[in-house]
């Protein structure tokens, strides 16, 4: 198994993402460039997204200045237009065959110029740019334009935009305007840097089926702060929506003769589901990677449905199961499997053939001696994060012994793990047995990718989908069989209507269900959706058929990836002809940007393939297409972090290819070393790395010295107590075992829990539940883990956030606590104090709100509280509540609401 090199890539979704092209500012506005306007216009009509970014520039300098025009945008969309005006002359960007386009590139390259093909890609994004010069005092216009069909994941379409200016600019302008016949059900929006005055700056407006989202930031509103030039505006700003759907046939709409059918029935119940877990363990998975598929496969096993069966198997160099057969989702399975992953120790080498064939016979069994429900899915779920190195090691042989073992029976998804899988083996694997591949990106948050996946496929609710319309309607129409419909996700079929066709166009959809066949009608009339279409506003011109043509085309490159050569040639040729009839940069065309007669640099936009970019990685910090000037490249990282030793990584470098003397084959190393038979030497390739142990910002000195303890200590609560001349109380807990129900009000429908270490003094973590949105946020020294639904999304603390829901918002500043605000509700905070006492906090604010029915640790001092004065010490008090009293002392402590340093207030302490 080879080397992986660690990868920081942001983001696991469905996405429609652009990157506010700009320079960054304190080289461009040193070398006079000033984009004083940049805007995105983005429509979305029936899912189908048309984005264009427009950013105008000016050289301020005196002498000629190359200006770079960069962005980012989804991995599926397709780029169809790009032009520059410089000094109103238009230079535009001509798609062409791949193999022309690569032969102009070929021909700069023999000339001695600086040709440059764009390939760099990022977790769930490509990154385009171009570069010109640009004479004293002229202006240049990019324009660039890509479309992308949206697609449904856990029960939301996504739209990502990720802004970075990097300079402050006079006339920044988004608008969205989404349209969506069927009706929006919901729409949320999410900042990472977002604060309360650029807030103002958005505005969102919405009736039933359309929405606009307008964001227009001043340059006070933009700035940092008063007087400096560089922006705030840094980060993601994502809309997530869901339709209505009224009828379980699906909606049918229909425009400018074309058609799209979304099928996405509601209401039924899902199919039992046979799954075995084959999991890779061998000893490049030593370390994180084994530690984050341990933690993921303990929170799946715990999603289990009762009806369903699993097992596990994992494997190295030989494949072992954990039981000999498929086992019922018991409460004490799901235990025994628990307890059996956290075991899970990664050595030796990698057979992929053994492991999945195993998992194949296993099912087979299963279903000849009937153990399994005749109607139940069957699924096979491959992670592995290498190439195949022992048993069986040739691809292809692999692949073709798992299709005739499976033979269309069962089910294949397969991830792969980092970047130094062989990921078009993987992709080949999945899609040839009616699954598909993914990959899981090396970060924080891999645990959590490996969960959103699982939730994907958790939930079948129909098998063999077929999609019926009358022959004289109809034609072109895209792929209309499916295997497996899952819940949260949408099929998609477009077709063209034919000359003369009738003007009510009706479908038939069959599929089958745990015990039964099951079909549904749907039926919509040409004149009547015509008529819905008409907002230019909202629309684009035949959108329909680019869409019919984009999802044409994806189908179709999907295909040909596990098609024999013949057909595979066919196929290309299809998906070729489209791709250059609609003007979309696909993988099999790219576009020549021309420039001014004279320029050095001829440049190659091509659309990056997921393989092609193993060992091309963007690291952590760094921005391989960055807009400004360009710098020099990033250097490639000279070896991969494999593990630790005694806390410090230990870094690898590859000294060969295999067969070579040289050549590094860490897992023998990893093997040997773990036994005692090797050794840390210069020869093994292996160094070990200093280990940073603090915030690289801040000084060194000051952070090995010790702090005094502090004399006024920082309290776990503070709760301001509405109505109570003692306006604040302090609470401590002594000892706790076990979550603990921290506040519950069933009203206002939340419920804060909390599980507290006495030894550590404090919260390991903190979880806040909104039941009416489905809302978790779970909350540990390490980071924020946001599930809406099923969706789970991970934030470091530091960072910033805003989340505007349908009636909460979620805000945090840099360095602030994560608040929970609404209107008529309580306002509730999360804090990563790290300040004497350090640990997780909870705030409250506006108390006030509570309903009369709060309970919990904290909640019962928002009952009626009863004051028994003291004795003989004015400074000792009791509380009574809830028939139980407990002795409150007037005491100094810390109050962290402000952040750091902290304030030191009076306040009566009561510990728990």
């Amino acid at each position: 198994m080879k080397t992986p090199i660690p990868l920081h890539a942001w983001g696991i979704r469905l996405t429609l993402l652009w990157l506010l092209a700009a320079l960054q500012a304190s080289s461009a506005q040193q070398k006079g460039i000033d984009i004083y306007s940049l805007t995105v216009d983005s429509k979305v009509s029936s899912r189908f997204a048309h984005t264009v970014v427009t950013s105008r520039v000016v050289n301020r300098a005196d002498s000629m200045q190359e200006v770079t025009f960069q962005m980012e945008l989804p991995k599926n969309a397709f780029i169809t237009n790009f032009s520059m005006i410089i000094d109103g002359v238009s230079y535009p960007g001509n798609i062409k065959e791949k193999a022309a386009a690569q032969e102009q590139y070929s021909a700069a390259v023999a000339r001695g110029e600086s040709a440059g093909l764009v390939k760099a890609t990022g977790r769930k994004m490509e990154q385009f740019q171009v570069s010109v010069s640009v004479a004293p005092a002229a202006k240049v216009t990019f324009e660039l334009t890509y479309e992308e069909l949206l697609k449904r994941r856990l029960g939301v379409y996504e739209l990502l935009l990720k802004v970075r200016p990097q300079q402050l600019v006079k006339h920044l302008q988004m608008d969205i305007h989404i349209f969506e016949p069927q009706g929006i059900r919901f729409l949320d929006t999410e900042s990472s840097f977002m604060t309360n005055e650029l807030a103002e700056a958005l505005t969102t407006s919405q009736n039933a089926t359309k929405a606009h989202i307008h964001f227009k930031p001043t340059l006070t509103q933009q700035q940092k702060s008063p007087g400096r030039q560089d922006t705030i505006l840094d980060g993601n700003f994502i809309v997530r929506y869901d339709v209505n759907r009224t009828t379980a046939g699906g909606s049918i709409q229909i425009e400018n003769g074309y058609f799209v059918h979304y099928f996405a029935p509601d209401g039924l119940p899902t199919i039992p589901k046979n799954v075995i877990f084959v999991i890779d363990k061998s000893g490049s998975m030593w370390g994180r990677k084994i530690e984050q598929t341990r933690e993921a496969l303990i929170k799946i096993l715990d999603d289990l449905n009762p009806k369903d069966q699993f097992n596990l198997i994992v494997f190295n160099r030989e494949a072992t199961p954990w039981k000999p057969s498929l086992v019922p989702a018991s409460a004490e399975h799901i235990k025994q499997a628990r307890t059996y992953a956290s075991g899970i120790q990664a050595m030796g080498g990698t057979n992929i053939n053994d492991a999945v064939l195993m998992g194949v016979q296993m099912l087979d069994k299963a279903n000849r001696e009937e153990t399994v429900p005749a109607s139940s899915v069957s699924i096979l779920i491959l992670l592995t994060d290498g190439d195949p190195t022992a048993g069986e090691t040739n691809p292809e042989r692999i692949q073709k012994n798992v299709q005739e073992a499976i033979s269309g029976r069962y089910v294949l998804f397969c991830l792969g793990f980092g970047f130094d899988v062989s990921y078009s083996f993987l992709e080949k694997l999945a899609l040839s047995n009616g699954g598909l591949a993914r990959r899981i990106y090396e970060d924080s948050d891999s645990n959590l990718q490996l969960q959103d996946f699982y939730q994907e496929v958790a939930n079948p609710l129909l098998m063999s989908v077929a999609f019926q319309y009358p022959s004289n309607a109809v034609e072109e129409v895209t792929q209309d069989n499916f295997g497996l419909l899952f819940k949260g996700s949408e099929m998609v079929v477009a077709g063209k209507l034919r000359d003369q066709s009738p003007d009510l166009l009706s479908a038939k959809i069959s599929g089958q269900l745990s015990m039964q066949n099951i079909s549904f009608l749907s039926e919509s009339s040409a004149a009547e959706q015509e008529l819905r279409f008409q907002s230019v506003k909202y629309i684009f011109h035949n959108f329909m058929e680019r869409l019919w043509a984009y999802l044409t085309i994806q189908q179709l490159l999907e295909q040909r990836v596990a098609a024999a050569d013949a057909k595979k040639a066919a196929l290309e040729a299809r998906a070729l002809g489209l791709s250059l009839n609609y003007s979309f940069v696909t993988p099999l065309t790219s576009m020549v940007v021309t420039k001014p007669e004279g320029q050095e640099q001829s440049q190659v936009a091509e659309k990056p393939v997921e393989n092609e970019n193993r060992h091309k990685i963007i690291m952590p910090g760094q921005n391989m297409l960055r807009s400004q000037t360009m710098g020099r490249p990033m250097s490639k990282p000279k070896g991969a972090v494999i593990g630790e030793v005694n806390g410090y990584p230990l870094r690898v470098g590859l000294r060969g290819p295999p067969g070579d003397p040289r050549h590094f084959d860490r897992d023998v190393f990893l093997n040997r070393l773990v036994s005692g038979r090797a050794s840390l030497t210069p020869d093994s390739g292996l160094q070990i790395l200093p280990r940073v142990r603090d915030h690289p910002d801040r000084d060194t000195e000051a952070t090995t010295e010790s702090s005094p303890p502090p004399s006024t200590p920082a309290p776990l609560f503070i709760l301001p107590l509405p109505g109570q001349e003692m306006e604040h109380l302090c609470v401590d807990i002594s000892h706790s075992e076990g979550p603990v129900n921290l506040l519950s009000d069933p009203d206002q429908r939340v419920e804060v829990t909390g599980q507290y270490d006495a030894q550590k003094a404090q919260f390991t973590w903190l979880e806040v539940q909104f039941k009416d949105l489905q809302l978790v946020v779970l909350a540990s020294p390490e980071h924020v883990v946001v599930t809406q639904g099923k969706r789970n999304s991970e934030y470091k603390w530091e960072a910033t956030l805003f989340l505007d829901m349908r009636s909460l918002k979620m805000t945090m500043d840099k360095g602030g606590p994560l608040l929970f605000s609404s209107p008529d509700k309580v306002t509730i905070g999360l804090l990563h104090w790290n300040g004497p006492g350090q640990g997780l906090r909870l705030l409250l604010q506006d108390t006030d709100r509570f309903s009369s029915r709060v309970g919990g640790m904290l909640g019962q001092f928002y009952q009626n509280i009863v004051w028994e004065p003291p004795a003989a010490d004015d400074n000792k008090w009791t509380l009574s509540v809830q028939g139980s009293n407990h002795s409150a002392i007037r005491e100094h402590r810390l109050d962290y609401h402000g952040g750091l340093p902290g304030t030191e207030i009076s306040c009566w302490s009561v510990v728990l």
